[in-house]
Formats: C-alpha cells, structure tokens, sequence
C-alpha cells in the first residue's frame, strides 16, 4: 500500500506538468505588415538573416528562391505573397523563418520570408479561439486559431497547411498552364 501511494505522488507532478504544458504553448510571433501572427515554436529550427537567396525561374510568385542551409537546399516562401498581398519589401529587420513541415509521411524544411520577428509568447489554451469562419484576409485552413494576447488578436498559422507542397506544386501548375495558353 505504501509503495502505491509513493507512486501515485511520483506520477501526480508529471501528470500536472504535461497538462500545464497542453495548456501554454509557446509561439513565436512575426509581422506581415501591420499584422501579427504566430507559429508553434515546436516547428521552427531557426531564424535567420535574410541573405543570399537564389531566385528559381518558373516558381509560383510566393516562392522568392531557395537558398543553401547548410548543404541543404531550402526553399523559401514570401508568406505575405502566399496571402496574396504585395512582396515583401526587404529591410534591416526582414529574416526567413526555417520551419520543418511534414508533407507525404516525410518532413522538409522551407523558409518563409516575413517583416520582422517579434518574441516568443506562451499563450494559454484557454486564451485562443477558433479560426474565423469568413472575415479574414487569409484561407481560413491557413488559421490553426485566433491567440489573444494584451487584448489583441495574433492568428496562429497551421504551417502544414501555409505551407503544403502540395498546393505550392498546383500553383506552379497553375502558372506553367496560363504561359503555355495561347
């Protein structure tokens, strides 16, 4: 009997801890012109220094190029393009996010080029609504839930979905077909 309490008194902490870590999770915000959004930290590798970027001829214009992470060939994506907004402008504060996604069993990495990054910010489960279901600029399946953070609100992306290489691969289709239309 008292071997069992001692367990159930080992187990009660770690309970907790992984209910207050379903509870708060971590993002990290990024503006797009004038707006906030935020990605799950758990997804993201690295941020770098928006540099030495090669363009690819015949990409969709969201693709701004790839660029060399490493040995690794990385593509990168505009997000404000991909939202079909203008390019974004590059400044001092312009970086590429490196986020891994999974796409067909397998995990890739892509860069996504935004405005500038802002911090890491734990949002409490309790503090994030659900994605609009009409109203918002973007795709709605773009928007895993809409964070609240000092009486504003931050979308939080579903990357997989922003970007899916699957729909990346339609829009260069989608490109390829309208030059090759008389």
């Amino acid at each position: 009997m008292n071997a069992l309490v001692q367990t159930r008194s080992r187990q009660e902490p770690v309970a907790a801890a992984a209910q207050a870590a379903a509870e708060h999770k971590q993002y990290l915000t990024f503006m797009l012109g004038t707006e906030m959004f935020a990605i799950g930290i758990l997804g993201i590798k690295e941020i770098i220094e928006y540099d030495g970027l090669t363009e690819v001829p015949m990409m969709p214009e969201c693709i701004r190029g790839v660029i060399n992470l490493r040995g690794a060939v990385v593509p990168v994506m505009d997000l404000s393009a991909r939202f079909s907004k203008s390019i974004t402008a590059t400044t001092k504060r312009t970086c590429i996010i490196i986020v891994e996604i999974e796409s067909g069993g397998e995990r890739h990495d892509m860069g996504v080029v935004v405005d500038a990054v802002n911090a890491v910010l734990e949002i409490p489960s309790s503090e994030i609504e659900p994605g609009p279901a009409f109203g918002a600029k973007i795709r709605t399946d773009f928007i895993e839930g809409m964070g609240k953070v000092d009486g504003k609100f931050v979308i939080i992306l579903d990357v997989n979905q922003v970007l899916s290489v699957d729909d990346i691969g339609a829009m260069a289709q989608v490109g390829e077909d309208a030059l090759s239309t008389p």
